[in-house]
């Protein structure tokens, strides 16, 4: 810019603001080159005192450095030669010059130049004037700081010479203490060499005594080896009975394991054998009464066949002095002989009238073994009357031939009836084996819905039966090994209880795997996974424990306790998978399940069933109300009256349904219990109690839906398809309180058959009110109908496509409707049921 204006004057305010720049930034630097941290980590630039000269020569070489400028001086010297590449504005034309100096212009702009002027000169001046002042600061920092570095070095000195003061002054002190050290360390020195002295003659006289003790000690320690190997011999003999003693302990353990294993499967063994001898104490206080009439009746039938072997005696002798007296005395006295024999004659058929009135009385008088006692008595009587015949005599002993033949006869028949019964049992067994092979198929088999109306606490009751099953088939078992052949020749033979409780258990085996199947599609995927494993591990316990009990496996043990522990084996391989099903399913329980130790169980049983009857009977009250509703349509009024008279035919069976449970369950309890209370009964059946109780509820809660879905039927709030779903819940719930009681029923109980018939009944009337239902639907659907015969086939076409449209539609309702389905019923067994909370 110098080059090419050529003007210093302009470009004053430039140089002035270069210059203050300059020396700012040289303070800047002065101050950095103060701070120690600062220059260890960079490299500070130093500036020169005066800034360089901007203003160049005509050969581009650098002026000399100006010297300052005065403050005086009002107008800057303005430099004459101009820069080489700056060239000169024209000339204005003077007619323009005239003309602005005549109109007064160029008088204006030369006042506003000089106004310019002088205001940057007093700008200049200013800015000298702060330029000089940081000068004089920046030059007093400097001789502070060279005060401040003087002090601080005189004030180092100061301390240095103090230190070595005191060093000089510790080292005197240490000088002396060293030195009074020495003369102590003199004296000790002295003390020590004569305790030295001291000391050695102590040692010498200690060397000596300690000689002598090493003699004794080597001594002592050969007497001591000694020992030791008398020990150690000691030891390995000890060694030898530990091991000895470890063995015959591990012996010991294993028969008490399986001592321990009897004993577990033998409990529940050993209560009913206390129960039937219970009843068994009982029959023996009426055989004993039997036995007492049936010594009176012998001791009364042995006077009178003495009486009558006396009589036929006499009469006998009496008939031999006639005979020989006819014979003797000839045809004259026949007709005499003749007569006398006929009056002795009449007089014993008089004697076996008597004699057989007299065995009416007695047959009168006992049961029918006394009566049985009696004809074979009479049939010895008989036998001893023709005893009298020697010819008698002849064919009994050829009978008594006879019978030796036929005993040996009836031995090879009944050996070969005992390799047909074997046979038998191995045909129930492998049939029982297919069954649950068939069970296990359909457990693993898609098409196999299960029972899905089942709830946890009805298939812990399952579970319970199957455990029960299981230890009665094991305990028959065990007695038909341990009777051995007797069992085949007794009348009361174990083969036909094996035959009974071995189909008993495989039925209830596929019972719990139909209800565990049932519950497996209403829980969380993992319990549904678990729970079928569980089961399975059950199916193949139960098909092993068949397997193991067939007669070529029993052949291959060597006694008859090694067969007694295969199957007591067996029986707890069984009882440890229940175990582990009913504590898994015990978590899929209702959160809220009945507290055993608090309350009557009797009453709380007794308040359920209760109050099932109530809401039963209220259902069916409400139903008889229905039609008397005001909200009614009087159009419909004949269907509303079907639907009606249906449900009431529902509730009216369900609860004879409800009276007959209550009563079976009275039955079940009085017959099951024995000594124990109810309430003992129900806490031993806990399990059976849930489940009664849980069905009981859904009967309950069944019945209230029902009354509900039919009362929203008639004020046209709910559809006809809501209703079928409720009748079809009611019997569902019906029929799970009927299985609960029939898994403690009794055997030919009439009030079992009295509930089978209820819900039988039950489950007509649901059949009757869904048929009712239907029928209707069909004649809704048929007003409906399209005449397909008034139909182009465009039109066809077209009603195909819709109705195509409106089954897909259909079908993705149902898959999206199962699914809620499934999570309302998972949800339903973590929370309470409605009427818990109720």
């Amino acid at each position: 810019m110098y080059q090419q204006l050529g003007a210093d004057d302009a470009l004053s305010v430039l140089f002035e603001r270069f210059d203050s720049q300059h020396f700012m930034l040289r303070d800047f630097y002065t101050d950095c080159h103060a701070i120690k941290f600062l220059t260890s980590l960079i490299t500070i630039p130093r500036l020169p005192n005066n800034p360089p000269n901007l203003q160049v020569n005509e050969d581009g070489s650098s002026a000399p450095a100006s010297r300052p400028r005065s403050t005086t001086d009002s107008t800057p010297q303005l430099s004459s030669q101009p820069t080489a590449a700056f060239e000169a504005p024209p000339e204005a034309p003077p007619v323009d010059l005239v003309f602005l100096q005549q109109t007064g212009i160029f008088d204006q702009q030369q006042q506003e130049q000089q106004r310019i002027q002088q205001e940057l000169e007093l700008q200049r001046q200013q800015q000298l004037q702060e330029q000089a002042q940081k000068q004089r600061l920046f030059e007093e920092q400097q001789r502070q700081q060279e005060q401040r570095f003087l002090q601080e070095q005189q004030l180092l000195l100061q301390q240095q010479t103090q230190a070595q003061q005191s060093r000089v002054s510790e080292l005197e002190h240490d000088l002396l203490m060293f030195k009074n050290q020495y003369d102590n360390d003199q004296s000790l020195l002295q003390q020590y060499d004569s305790r030295v002295k001291s000391l050695e003659t102590e040692l010498s006289n200690f060397n000596n005594t300690a000689s002598q003790q090493i003699a004794s000690k080597d001594e002592q320690i050969r007497n001591l080896e000694e020992q030791i190997s008398n020990w150690a011999k000691k030891y390995e003999s000890l060694a030898k009975l530990y091991s000895q003693l470890r063995q015959e302990h591990l012996n010991l353990l294993s028969k008490f394991k399986k001592i321990q294993q009897k004993i577990n499967s033998a409990q529940e063994s050993i209560m009913k054998k206390e129960k039937f001898e219970k009843d068994l104490k009982a029959k023996n206080i009426e055989l004993a009464d039997l036995i007492r009439e049936r010594d009176r009746a012998r001791l009364d039938l042995d006077r009178v066949k003495a009486s009558k072997d006396q009589e036929i005696e006499k009469l006998q002798t009496e008939l031999r002095e006639l005979n020989n007296q006819v014979n003797e005395s000839g045809k004259l006295q026949s007709m005499n002989l003749s007569s006398i024999i006929s009056k002795h004659q009449n007089e014993i058929d008089n004697l076996n009238t008597q004699l057989a009135e007299r065995d009416l009385k007695l047959t009168n008088l006992g049961g029918n073994d006394l009566q049985e006692k009696l004809k074979e008595k009479e049939i010895d009587l008989e036998i001893a009357q023709e005893s009298l015949d020697s010819a008698l005599r002849e064919l009994a002993n050829s009978k008594n031939d006879q019978d030796e033949i036929v005993n040996a006869e009836i031995d090879h028949i009944l050996l070969q009836n005992i390799d047909k019964l074997r046979k038998l049992i191995d045909v129930i067994l492998a049939n029982n084996i297919k069954r649950i092979q068939d069970t296990k198929y359909e457990l693993e088999s898609p098409m196999q819905a299960g029972n899905l109306n089942a709830s946890p606490e009805y298939l812990l009751s399952i579970v319970e039966l199957c455990s029960d099953t299981a230890t009665d088939f094991s305990t028959t078992f065990n007695n038909f090994i341990a009777d051995g052949k007797a069992s085949y020749e007794a009348e009361d033979s174990g083969y036909s209880e094996i035959i009974l409780t071995s189909s008993e258990l495989t039925t209830s085996v596929n019972d719990l795997m139909l209800n565990a199947k049932g519950i497996g599609r209403n829980i969380p995927r993992d319990d549904e996974e678990k729970v079928l494993l569980l089961v399975s591990k059950v199916l193949a316990s139960t098909e092993s424990f068949f397997q193991g009990l067939n007669s070529q496996s029993l052949n291959l043990l060597e006694d008859d306790e090694d067969k007694l522990d295969k199957v007591i084996d067996s029986n707890l391989q069984l009882q440890h998978d229940l175990q582990e099903l009913g504590k898994h399913i015990d978590t899929l329980r209702s959160t809220h399940g009945i507290n055993f130790s608090l309350g009557n169980l009797e009453d709380i049983v007794q308040n359920e069933m209760d109050q099932t009857a109530k809401a039963v009977n209220s259902a069916s009250k409400f139903l008889h109300d229905l039609l008397l509703n005001a909200n009614i349509s009087g159009g419909k009024l004949e269907v509303h009256e079907a639907l009606v008279a249906a449900a009431v035919a529902v509730t009216d069976a369900v609860a004879l349904l409800i009276v007959a449970a209550t009563e079976s369950q009275r039955e079940i309890v009085s017959k099951g219990r024995g000594d124990q209370t109810r309430t003992e009964f129900y806490k031993k059946n806990n399990r059976w109690t849930e489940g009664l109780i849980s069905a009981s509820k859904a009967v309950a809660g069944a019945t209230n839906i029902l009354i509900q879905t039919a009362d929203g039927v008639l004020k046209e709030s709910n559809s006809h398809e809501q209703l079928i779903v409720a009748s079809n819940e009611v019997a569902a719930s019906t029929a799970q309180l009927v299985a609960a009681s029939r898994v403690k029923a009794n055997f030919v109980s009439k009030t079992q058959d009295n509930l089978e018939t209820a819900s039988s009944k039950v489950s007509s009337a649901c059949k009757g009110l869904v048929n009712k239902v239907q029928e209707l639907l069909s004649t809704e659907e048929s007003s409906n109908d399209i005449d397909l015969s008034k139909l182009t086939p465009y039109e066809g076409k077209t009603v195909e496509m819709e109705q195509q449209v409106q089954i897909l539609k259909l079908e993705n309702s149902l898959n999206s409707a199962r699914k809620r389905l499934a999570e309302i019923r998972k949800h339903g067994y973590r929370d309470d049921n409605s009427d818990d909370e109720e």
